[in-house]
């Protein structure tokens, strides 16, 4: 990546000087390989309309933008109306006159000097190179932003892209400074946006799809680039053994502290775990624990990861994590990458998923049209050292029997959704080992069998749940059925709690703790609700469904199902958060953390090398100052992480990402 010469600035700064002829921009949002909704773009002259609308799973944007620019290129209205993925409803105004700018937004109403450009809190992806432009028209590499914080614009490479107009140069950039990570954006010689793309995501010009894999391989490059770049800043490999000296253990199977220890690391595993006032021998390493607390690795039990967000979790204590459907490509590139230590990330189970084809398929794994092609599924991913088969919403549930077979003959778990027009009764005499999403199981008490759980039903239906009666014969069959067959469930009560809880304008009391330390992106994208409750009676009733389901999960805990801990939501923070929630259906701090370490190692067969520290194990833990199973936060302000022996200090690793550490590093010597 590089920044511009003076000269190139220049000439972009005349190319836009020219006034935009009335075009209309038209693109195509794809998702894996499916083309799954459009964005366009009518410019006239300095103003613009945007329509920009895909849906995935039965979900997605849905935005109709009005922009005018001044004459300096920056916004002077901007006008947002829609609704986002999950339903909420975006009623977004920006205004510039004369030197003052005011708008409103999820948050509310505000307004400050205008210097700078706005940056949209609903923005589609066009903005990106609105912003790209502006940067490049103003002459520099960075400009203020409102309503916070200041953009830069960095240069990469230029490629051909083949189209019906013949070959076309294009341009990336990577807007970066208000979110965790750069926007990256292909511009074309007149600085109109061309595409933009992610390892499995793509918005590209009409008449240009063919190029999108390609693009999104390139994506997939510039994205590891920069994570090669933040491990060999952050990652600590000492010569010789490291003794981490004055630390207490938590130990899952006694759920309890010992007394003040050092802990002897050497290579990728626990050499030694010895008296506090063992001396270290010559050559060794001495991090000062400062009588803080050694906690092993934690287990994030429903990710859908990248780069980031594997970085993340790293530092946020999650040494393992369960990938609970991906881009099967992408996901073992990643896999690759972080074991060969090339860049950052837990240690990574596979669950593949298989999904039906319909109008509403998540497009991701393995999409399937026939018993015989979800027996295949199976069968592939076996094949590949996957732990599980994920169903989903759209598979036929007539299929599900022999696909569950032909997985069990291979040695394979099957989890997932309850499939559209069935319920977790069938799913489980069908053979499922493990439910996904509390709501999948609640619903099944609250539809009726031909209501479509494949559209965002299945997250306005929740509405339903305040009614419900937990001591119905239909609610303790299904619970009885689960404990007969053992069969655990993984609620990821912290989505639901977003999900049900958030409203525009108010921090949402699961990110109160690290709210503060994000950067402004994330703290307006934090306080925006996720579903409309605008409807007379919606917010009492959807407030009313949380409680019901923590209720539930109270229930479920209280008869011995497992609850298996694990977000949807990117983990990192949220899953601290899920951890914390546990409190609220009777677990102790002692109890989660070790249902979050020593139980998921069993449960998923790892416990002879992870899930407590002890010698000959696996080097997974992190470092705390306090002691997490009288305060369960303590867990949040993590000052060392070690997976494979490889220490990162979260202090290095969190500015990376435009984030206020949590807490110092602790201090690192050497033995004489």
């Amino acid at each position: 990546m590089k920044l511009f010469s003076t000269a190139a600035l220049a000439a972009f700064a005349a190319a836009m000087a020219v006034p935009a002829a009335a075009e209309v921009q038209n693109y195509t949002v794809i998702v894996g390989t499916t083309r799954v909704g459009h964005l366009n773009a009518d410019v006239q002259g300095d103003r613009v309309s945007i329509d920009y609308d895909y849906k995935n799973n039965g979900r997605g944007p849905t935005m109709k933008e009005a922009i005018t620019l001044g004459a300096d290129g920056l916004p002077v209205a901007w006008d947002i109306t829609g609704a986002t993925t999950f339903g909420s409803k975006v009623d977004e105004h920006f205004a510039r006159q004369g030197s003052k700018a005011s708008w409103t937004d999820s948050t509310g109403k505000s307004s400050a000097a205008a210097k700078g450009i706005y940056v949209a809190q609903s923005g589609s992806p066009w903005a990106t190179g609105l912003y790209a432009r502006a940067i490049m028209k103003a002459g520099g590499r960075t400009i203020t932003a409102l309503p916070g914080g200041t953009l830069r614009l960095t240069k990469g490479e230029t490629l051909s892209v083949a189209g019906p107009g013949g070959p076309l140069q294009v341009t990336r950039y990577d807007v970066s400074g208000i979110e965790t990570s750069p926007d990256s954006i292909l511009l074309d010689p007149n600085g109109e946006m061309f595409a933009v793309v992610s390892p499995n995501f793509a918005i590209i010009r009409a008449g240009y799809e063919a190029e999108a894999d390609r693009l999104k391989e390139l994506a997939a490059k510039w994205s590891t680039d920069r994570f090669v770049d933040i491990q060999k800043k952050v990652a600590h490999r000492y010569a010789g053994p490291v003794r981490i000296r004055n630390v207490r253990l938590f130990d899952p199977k006694a759920q309890a502290l010992t007394g003040p220890v050092s802990v002897v690391i050497d290579g990728r595993r626990i050499a030694a775990v010895e008296p506090l006032d063992s001396p270290p021998t010559k050559g060794e390493t001495i991090v000062d624990g400062a009588g803080g607390t050694l906690v092993p690795g934690l287990y994030e039990m429903h990710a859908h990861t990248g780069q980031e967000g594997a970085l993340l979790n790293l530092i946020a204590g999650v040494t393992t994590m369960r990938d609970m459907g991906n881009d099967n490509d992408v996901l073992e590139a990643l896999i690759q990458r972080i074991e060969s230590g090339t860049i950052a990330g837990p240690r990574i189970v596979r669950a593949g998923f298989v999904e039906g084809k319909s109008p509403y398929s998540s497009n991701n794994g393995i999409l399937v049209n026939s018993q015989q092609e979800a027996i295949d599924a199976a069968r592939w991913y076996a094949a590949r050292d996957f732990w599980a088969v994920k169903s989903y919403n759209s598979m036929n549930p007539a299929w599900v029997p022999a696909m569950v077979q032909e997985a069990h003959r291979l040695g394979l778990k099957v989890i997932g959704h309850i499939p559209a027009f069935t319920n977790a009764d069938a799913m489980i005499e069908a053979g499922f080992d493990e439910l996904t999403h509390i709501n999948q199981l609640m619903l099944g008490w609250v539809i009726q069998p031909t209501e479509d759980t494949r559209t965002l039903f299945r997250l306005t239906a929740l509405k339903r749940l305040p009614g419900l009666d937990l001591n119905s014969e239909r609610v303790q069959h299904t619970i009885k059925l689960m404990v007969d067959r053992k069969v655990p469930i993984d609620v990821t009560l912290g989505i639901h709690e977003n999900l049900l809880t958030n409203r525009d304008g108010a921090i949402p009391r699961g990110a109160v703790d690290y709210f503060d330390h994000m950067p402004i992106g994330s703290q307006r994208g934090l306080k925006q609700a996720w579903i409309d409750t605008s409807a007379p009676g919606d917010d009492a009733a959807y407030r009313g469904a949380y409680d019901k389901i923590v209720q539930t999960i109270r229930m479920l805990n209280d008869r011995g199902i497992m609850i298996v801990p694990g977000t949807d939501t990117g983990g990192a923070f949220t899953y601290h958060r899920e951890l914390e929630l546990y409190q609220d259906v009777g677990m102790t701090p002692a109890q989660i953390l070790k249902r979050a370490t020593w139980d998921m190692a069993a449960y998923l067969g790892q416990d002879q090398q992870l899930g407590s520290i002890e010698k000959g194990k696996l080097a997974d833990f992190f470092l705390v100052p306090g002691d997490p199973t009288k305060q369960l936060k303590a867990i949040k302000t993590i000052a060392m992480v070690v997976k494979d022996g490889t220490i990162y200090f979260p202090s290095e690793v969190y500015p990376e990402f435009g984030i206020k550490p949590f807490a110092p590093a602790p201090k690192v010597t050497e033995a004489k």
